[in-house]
């Protein structure tokens, strides 16, 4: 009985907007920018044409690990596809990888995703890896602090993407 009432409040409370907005923000041109189709339900083959794109081009690969209705996540792929952030997408090949919400037990999916780039266990979403062109985590320990995209300034997601 206490798994559906925790499972109701939980999905609740990711509709709640980040903390400390007087009201959700909003991104030209998208209807609700706290949900996002970019992530790839079987991330692995999209993982690996970056991965290649990237030795192609030199890029690194920006791996951003969550899940469309996380509002961090979703917010960070919308912001990202503005207008704003074109130079964030032509400096890096870029991967949405579908991992759910592992934190959250039972909502994880594509743990082989995480696992595969080291992360052991994954504090909130989205996990944001940048990856070199044989696969190697250039940002280890910033990884897991993008789980506040939301509540970010717009300014300082692009100042540390372009950095």
């Amino acid at each position: 009985m206490t798994r559906p009432i925790t499972l109701a409040l939980a999905a609740a409370m990711l509709a709640i907007p980040p903390a400390g907005a007087a009201e959700p923000r909003t991104l030209p041109g998208v209807e609700d920018a706290y949900k996002s189709t970019a992530f790839i339900a079987d991330p692995m083959p999209a993982i690996d044409a970056a991965l290649a794109a990237a030795k192609t081009s030199g890029k690194p690969v920006l791996l951003v690990m969550g899940t469309g209705g996380c509002h961090d996540s979703a917010w960070l792929a919308n912001l990202i596809a503005t207008d704003r952030f074109t130079p964030v997408r032509d400096r890096y090949e870029i991967v949405y990888a579908d991992i759910g919400m592992p934190h959250i037990r039972g909502w994880g999916r594509n743990p082989d995703v995480p696992k595969r780039f080291g992360f052991k266990k994954i504090k909130g979403t989205p996990t944001v890896a940048i990856l070199d062109t044989d696969g190697t985590v250039l940002n280890r320990k910033t990884a897991p602090k993008w789980r506040n995209a939301a509540s970010r300034s717009d300014d300082d997601i692009y100042n540390e993407l372009m950095n």
